[in-house]
Protein backbone atom coordinates (compact mmCIF):
# COMPACT_ATOMS: atom_id res chain seq x y z
CA UNK A 1 0.00 0.00 0.00
CA UNK A 2 3.18 2.08 0.89
CA UNK A 3 4.38 1.77 -2.33
CA UNK A 4 1.05 2.55 -4.30
CA UNK A 5 0.72 5.87 -2.41
CA UNK A 6 4.41 6.21 -3.03
CA UNK A 7 3.76 5.97 -7.13
CA UNK A 8 0.35 7.72 -7.14
CA UNK A 9 2.22 10.36 -5.01
CA UNK A 10 5.26 10.56 -7.53
CA UNK A 11 2.41 10.35 -10.45
CA UNK A 12 0.71 13.71 -9.03
CA UNK A 13 3.94 15.62 -8.67
CA UNK A 14 5.00 14.76 -11.81
CA UNK A 15 1.60 15.94 -13.57
CA UNK A 16 2.51 19.30 -11.96
CA UNK A 17 5.88 19.59 -13.02
CA UNK A 18 4.49 19.25 -16.73
CA UNK A 19 1.68 21.66 -15.62
CA UNK A 20 4.06 24.38 -14.48
CA UNK A 21 6.25 23.73 -17.59
CA UNK A 22 3.20 24.49 -19.94
CA UNK A 23 2.10 27.79 -17.48
CA UNK A 24 6.00 28.90 -17.62
CA UNK A 25 5.04 28.51 -22.02
CA UNK A 26 1.64 30.24 -21.83
CA UNK A 27 3.01 33.25 -19.28
CA UNK A 28 6.06 33.91 -22.62
CA UNK A 29 3.79 33.11 -25.25
CA UNK A 30 1.23 36.30 -23.74
CA UNK A 31 4.09 39.29 -24.36
CA UNK A 32 6.52 36.84 -26.08
CA UNK A 33 4.70 35.44 -29.52
CA UNK A 34 4.52 38.86 -31.58
CA UNK A 35 8.33 40.00 -30.23
CA UNK A 36 9.33 36.34 -31.56
CA UNK A 37 7.94 36.95 -34.81
CA UNK A 38 9.25 40.50 -34.89
CA UNK A 39 12.29 39.36 -34.55
CA UNK A 40 12.30 36.51 -36.88
CA UNK A 41 11.53 39.20 -39.30
CA UNK A 42 14.47 41.17 -39.10
CA UNK A 43 17.26 38.51 -39.43
CA UNK A 44 19.90 40.21 -41.59
CA UNK A 45 22.72 37.89 -41.74
CA UNK A 46 23.32 34.57 -40.50
CA UNK A 47 25.08 35.53 -37.63
CA UNK A 48 21.87 37.65 -36.50
CA UNK A 49 19.72 35.03 -37.33
CA UNK A 50 21.52 32.56 -35.36
CA UNK A 51 21.26 35.31 -32.15
CA UNK A 52 17.50 36.10 -32.96
CA UNK A 53 16.76 32.12 -33.53
CA UNK A 54 18.40 32.12 -29.96
CA UNK A 55 15.97 34.71 -28.50
CA UNK A 56 12.82 34.34 -30.10
CA UNK A 57 13.27 30.45 -28.77
CA UNK A 58 13.82 31.56 -25.39
CA UNK A 59 11.20 33.71 -25.29
CA UNK A 60 8.34 30.90 -26.40
CA UNK A 61 10.17 28.21 -24.58
CA UNK A 62 9.51 26.38 -27.49
CA UNK A 63 11.86 25.20 -30.84
CA UNK A 64 9.40 23.54 -32.34
CA UNK A 65 6.67 26.91 -31.88
CA UNK A 66 9.79 29.08 -33.71
CA UNK A 67 10.75 26.66 -36.33
CA UNK A 68 6.98 26.23 -37.24
CA UNK A 69 6.91 30.03 -37.44
CA UNK A 70 10.17 30.50 -39.65
CA UNK A 71 8.54 27.45 -41.88
CA UNK A 72 5.36 29.83 -42.29
CA UNK A 73 7.16 33.04 -43.18
CA UNK A 74 8.95 30.97 -45.71
CA UNK A 75 6.24 29.93 -47.05
CA UNK A 76 4.84 33.65 -47.18
CA UNK A 77 8.20 34.49 -48.58
CA UNK A 78 9.05 36.58 -45.99
CA UNK A 79 11.74 34.74 -45.13
CA UNK A 80 14.89 33.29 -47.29
CA UNK A 81 15.61 29.93 -46.72
CA UNK A 82 19.56 30.70 -46.50
CA UNK A 83 18.81 33.46 -43.38
CA UNK A 84 16.18 30.59 -42.02
CA UNK A 85 18.82 27.71 -41.66
CA UNK A 86 20.88 29.74 -38.90
CA UNK A 87 17.90 30.65 -37.14
CA UNK A 88 16.68 27.13 -36.93
CA UNK A 89 20.42 26.87 -35.10
CA UNK A 90 19.77 29.29 -32.46
CA UNK A 91 16.62 28.11 -31.71
CA UNK A 92 18.58 24.51 -30.64
CA UNK A 93 20.06 26.85 -28.36
CA UNK A 94 17.26 28.39 -27.16
CA UNK A 95 15.33 25.49 -25.87
CA UNK A 96 17.64 24.50 -23.44
CA UNK A 97 16.68 27.66 -21.06
CA UNK A 98 14.17 25.42 -19.38
CA UNK A 99 16.35 22.80 -18.33
CA UNK A 100 18.64 25.53 -16.43
CA UNK A 101 15.28 26.68 -14.50
CA UNK A 102 14.47 23.32 -13.25
CA UNK A 103 18.17 22.33 -11.87
CA UNK A 104 17.56 25.88 -9.76
CA UNK A 105 14.51 23.64 -7.54
CA UNK A 106 18.03 21.75 -6.09
CA UNK A 107 20.03 24.82 -5.03
CA UNK A 108 19.94 24.35 -1.39
CA UNK A 109 21.12 21.13 -1.69
CA UNK A 110 24.49 21.31 -3.23
CA UNK A 111 25.17 17.80 -4.07
CA UNK A 112 22.43 17.51 -5.86
CA UNK A 113 22.54 21.21 -7.32
CA UNK A 114 26.01 20.24 -9.30
CA UNK A 115 24.64 17.13 -10.70
CA UNK A 116 21.70 18.77 -11.94
CA UNK A 117 22.74 21.63 -13.07
CA UNK A 118 25.57 19.46 -14.92
CA UNK A 119 22.72 17.66 -16.75
CA UNK A 120 20.68 20.84 -17.79
CA UNK A 121 23.44 22.49 -19.39
CA UNK A 122 25.04 19.23 -21.21
CA UNK A 123 22.28 20.07 -23.66
CA UNK A 124 23.39 23.40 -23.77
CA UNK A 125 26.96 22.82 -24.47
CA UNK A 126 26.22 20.35 -27.34
CA UNK A 127 23.96 22.88 -29.12
CA UNK A 128 26.33 25.47 -29.07
CA UNK A 129 28.94 24.15 -30.43
CA UNK A 130 27.07 22.44 -32.70
CA UNK A 131 25.94 25.93 -34.03
CA UNK A 132 29.05 27.63 -34.25
CA UNK A 133 30.88 24.68 -35.28
CA UNK A 134 28.37 24.33 -38.09
CA UNK A 135 27.70 27.74 -39.12
CA UNK A 136 30.50 28.97 -40.76
CA UNK A 137 30.65 25.38 -42.91
CA UNK A 138 26.84 25.80 -43.51
CA UNK A 139 27.61 29.71 -45.09
CA UNK A 140 30.45 28.52 -47.31
CA UNK A 141 28.97 25.24 -48.63
CA UNK A 142 25.60 24.60 -47.57
CA UNK A 143 25.56 21.38 -46.86
CA UNK A 144 22.43 21.57 -44.60
CA UNK A 145 20.41 23.07 -47.13
CA UNK A 146 21.48 20.84 -49.57
CA UNK A 147 20.80 17.77 -47.27
CA UNK A 148 17.36 19.28 -47.09
CA UNK A 149 16.89 19.99 -50.64
CA UNK A 150 17.09 16.28 -51.32
CA UNK A 151 14.83 15.48 -48.56
CA UNK A 152 12.42 17.71 -49.83
CA UNK A 153 12.34 15.97 -53.32
CA UNK A 154 12.08 12.57 -51.78
CA UNK A 155 9.08 13.37 -49.92
CA UNK A 156 7.65 16.12 -52.44
CA UNK A 157 3.81 15.73 -52.66
CA UNK A 158 3.32 14.15 -48.85
CA UNK A 159 -0.01 15.93 -48.05
CA UNK A 160 -0.58 17.84 -44.53
CA UNK A 161 -0.65 15.87 -41.59
CA UNK A 162 -0.62 16.86 -38.11
CA UNK A 163 0.16 14.90 -34.82
CA UNK A 164 -1.73 15.36 -31.41
CA UNK A 165 0.67 15.75 -28.50
CA UNK A 166 -1.09 13.19 -25.59
CA UNK A 167 1.04 15.46 -23.13
CA UNK A 168 -0.24 18.37 -24.17
CA UNK A 169 -3.89 17.45 -24.11
CA UNK A 170 -3.62 16.17 -20.07
CA UNK A 171 -1.80 19.31 -19.14
CA UNK A 172 -3.54 22.14 -21.07
CA UNK A 173 -7.69 21.93 -19.50
CA UNK A 174 -5.48 22.63 -15.82
CA UNK A 175 -3.29 25.38 -17.61
CA UNK A 176 -5.71 27.02 -19.27
CA UNK A 177 -7.93 27.44 -16.23
CA UNK A 178 -4.82 28.98 -14.32
CA UNK A 179 -4.50 31.08 -17.51
CA UNK A 180 -7.83 32.09 -17.81
CA UNK A 181 -8.13 33.16 -14.37
CA UNK A 182 -4.41 35.35 -14.29
CA UNK A 183 -3.99 36.52 -18.06
CA UNK A 184 -0.84 38.83 -17.16
CA UNK A 185 2.64 37.47 -17.41
CA UNK A 186 4.62 38.32 -14.45
CA UNK A 187 1.96 36.63 -12.17
CA UNK A 188 1.32 33.57 -14.27
CA UNK A 189 5.27 32.99 -14.28
CA UNK A 190 5.81 33.63 -10.50
CA UNK A 191 2.89 30.76 -10.30
CA UNK A 192 4.45 28.80 -12.57
CA UNK A 193 8.18 28.60 -11.20
CA UNK A 194 5.99 28.03 -7.53
CA UNK A 195 4.59 25.00 -8.70
CA UNK A 196 7.45 23.37 -10.42
CA UNK A 197 9.69 23.92 -7.27
CA UNK A 198 7.11 22.60 -5.20
CA UNK A 199 6.50 19.78 -8.35
CA UNK A 200 10.08 19.05 -7.69
CA UNK A 201 10.65 18.93 -4.00
CA UNK A 202 7.78 16.47 -3.84
CA UNK A 203 9.44 14.62 -6.50
CA UNK A 204 12.99 14.80 -4.98
CA UNK A 205 11.53 13.43 -1.22
CA UNK A 206 9.42 10.26 -3.23
CA UNK A 207 12.19 9.35 -5.14
CA UNK A 208 14.58 9.35 -2.64
CA UNK A 209 12.36 7.20 -0.62
CA UNK A 210 11.43 3.73 -1.88
CA UNK A 211 10.28 4.28 -5.26
CA UNK A 212 14.36 5.24 -6.07
CA UNK A 213 15.19 1.90 -4.56
CA UNK A 214 12.41 -0.20 -7.00
CA UNK A 215 13.06 2.20 -10.12
CA UNK A 216 16.25 2.93 -10.57
CA UNK A 217 17.02 -0.25 -11.99
CA UNK A 218 14.48 0.00 -14.80
CA UNK A 219 15.98 3.65 -15.72
CA UNK A 220 19.71 1.92 -15.11
CA UNK A 221 19.39 -1.13 -16.42
CA UNK A 222 16.04 -1.13 -19.56
CA UNK A 223 15.30 2.71 -20.42
CA UNK A 224 18.99 3.93 -20.30
CA UNK A 225 21.30 0.99 -20.19
CA UNK A 226 22.97 2.17 -23.29
CA UNK A 227 23.54 5.19 -25.65
CA UNK A 228 21.04 3.22 -28.29
CA UNK A 229 18.12 3.34 -25.88
CA UNK A 230 18.40 6.49 -24.20
CA UNK A 231 18.90 8.02 -27.82
CA UNK A 232 15.41 6.23 -29.27
CA UNK A 233 14.00 7.42 -26.14
CA UNK A 234 14.40 10.76 -25.94
CA UNK A 235 13.80 10.57 -29.66
CA UNK A 236 10.47 8.66 -29.57
CA UNK A 237 9.16 10.53 -26.30
CA UNK A 238 9.93 14.32 -27.70
CA UNK A 239 8.21 13.12 -31.06
CA UNK A 240 4.96 12.11 -29.08
CA UNK A 241 4.52 15.24 -26.53
CA UNK A 242 6.23 17.60 -28.91
CA UNK A 243 7.84 19.37 -26.23
CA UNK A 244 12.12 18.63 -26.01
CA UNK A 245 11.28 21.34 -23.27
CA UNK A 246 9.37 19.19 -20.96
CA UNK A 247 11.27 16.12 -22.07
CA UNK A 248 14.66 17.07 -21.26
CA UNK A 249 13.53 19.29 -18.19
CA UNK A 250 12.27 15.73 -17.18
CA UNK A 251 15.54 13.86 -16.57
CA UNK A 252 17.74 16.75 -14.29
CA UNK A 253 15.64 15.96 -11.14
CA UNK A 254 16.51 12.07 -12.02
CA UNK A 255 20.39 13.55 -12.46
CA UNK A 256 20.39 15.55 -9.12
CA UNK A 257 19.34 12.63 -7.01
CA UNK A 258 21.52 10.51 -8.32
CA UNK A 259 19.49 8.16 -10.54
CA UNK A 260 21.09 8.76 -13.78
CA UNK A 261 24.64 9.85 -14.64
CA UNK A 262 25.29 13.00 -16.97
CA UNK A 263 26.67 10.36 -19.25
CA UNK A 264 23.33 8.41 -19.53
CA UNK A 265 21.53 11.59 -19.99
CA UNK A 266 23.91 13.22 -22.87
CA UNK A 267 22.76 10.49 -25.68
CA UNK A 268 18.91 11.16 -24.67
CA UNK A 269 19.20 14.65 -25.10
CA UNK A 270 20.11 14.08 -28.57
CA UNK A 271 17.88 12.24 -29.21
CA UNK A 272 15.33 14.97 -28.15
CA UNK A 273 16.81 17.29 -30.50
CA UNK A 274 16.07 14.84 -33.61
CA UNK A 275 12.69 14.21 -32.26
CA UNK A 276 11.64 17.54 -31.65
CA UNK A 277 11.86 18.32 -35.78
CA UNK A 278 8.79 16.12 -36.34
CA UNK A 279 6.14 19.03 -35.56
CA UNK A 280 7.72 22.04 -38.19
CA UNK A 281 7.75 18.54 -40.67
CA UNK A 282 3.73 17.53 -39.93
CA UNK A 283 3.46 22.00 -40.54
CA UNK A 284 5.39 22.20 -43.54
CA UNK A 285 3.63 19.91 -45.62
CA UNK A 286 0.69 21.22 -44.53
CA UNK A 287 1.59 24.83 -46.62
CA UNK A 288 2.27 22.70 -50.44
CA UNK A 289 5.52 25.07 -50.01
CA UNK A 290 8.66 23.54 -51.51
CA UNK A 291 10.77 26.06 -49.64
CA UNK A 292 9.10 25.40 -46.38
CA UNK A 293 9.46 21.89 -46.28
CA UNK A 294 13.12 22.51 -47.27
CA UNK A 295 13.07 24.69 -43.91
CA UNK A 296 11.81 22.01 -41.84
CA UNK A 297 13.69 19.59 -43.15
CA UNK A 298 16.63 21.94 -42.00
CA UNK A 299 15.86 21.28 -38.52
CA UNK A 300 16.68 17.35 -38.99
CA UNK A 301 19.29 17.50 -41.63
CA UNK A 302 21.15 20.00 -39.15
CA UNK A 303 20.87 18.00 -35.78
CA UNK A 304 21.51 14.82 -37.52
CA UNK A 305 24.61 16.23 -38.78
CA UNK A 306 25.74 17.69 -35.56
CA UNK A 307 25.38 14.91 -33.78
CA UNK A 308 27.12 12.64 -36.50
CA UNK A 309 30.47 15.22 -36.03
CA UNK A 310 29.88 15.61 -32.18
CA UNK A 311 28.69 12.43 -30.45
CA UNK A 312 32.50 11.09 -31.21
CA UNK A 313 33.78 14.35 -29.14
CA UNK A 314 30.95 13.59 -26.33
CA UNK A 315 33.81 14.10 -24.04
CA UNK A 316 33.87 18.05 -24.74
CA UNK A 317 30.58 18.90 -23.84
CA UNK A 318 30.41 16.51 -20.93
CA UNK A 319 33.47 17.86 -19.46
CA UNK A 320 32.15 21.62 -19.65
CA UNK A 321 29.22 20.55 -18.20
CA UNK A 322 30.67 19.01 -15.39
CA UNK A 323 32.87 22.15 -14.56
CA UNK A 324 29.87 24.15 -14.66
CA UNK A 325 28.10 22.14 -12.61
CA UNK A 326 31.36 21.89 -10.32
CA UNK A 327 31.72 25.60 -10.52
CA UNK A 328 27.89 26.56 -9.90
CA UNK A 329 28.06 24.42 -6.62
CA UNK A 330 31.53 25.83 -5.20
CA UNK A 331 29.69 29.96 -6.25
CA UNK A 332 26.61 28.30 -3.99
CA UNK A 333 28.52 27.19 -1.17
CA UNK A 334 30.81 30.42 -0.94
CA UNK A 335 27.83 32.52 -0.91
Amino acid sequence: LATLVSVVSFLVMLYLFFTSIELMSAAFRMSGRGLAEQLLNTASDPIAGLLIGFLATSLLQSSSTTTTIVVGLVASDALTIQLAVPIIMGANIGTTTTNTVVSMGYVTRLAEFERAFAASTVHDFFNLIAACAILPVEMLFHPVERSAVFLQSVFAGAGGMSLASPLKIIVRPLSDVVAGLIPSTFPLLVIALALLFVALRGMMKIMQGAVLERMGGLFDRVLFRNDAASFSLGMVTTAAVQSSSATTSLVVPLAGTGVLTLRQIFPYTLGANVGTTITAILASFSTASPAAVVVAFAHLTFNVLAIAVFYPLKAIPLWLAEKIGSLAARTKASS
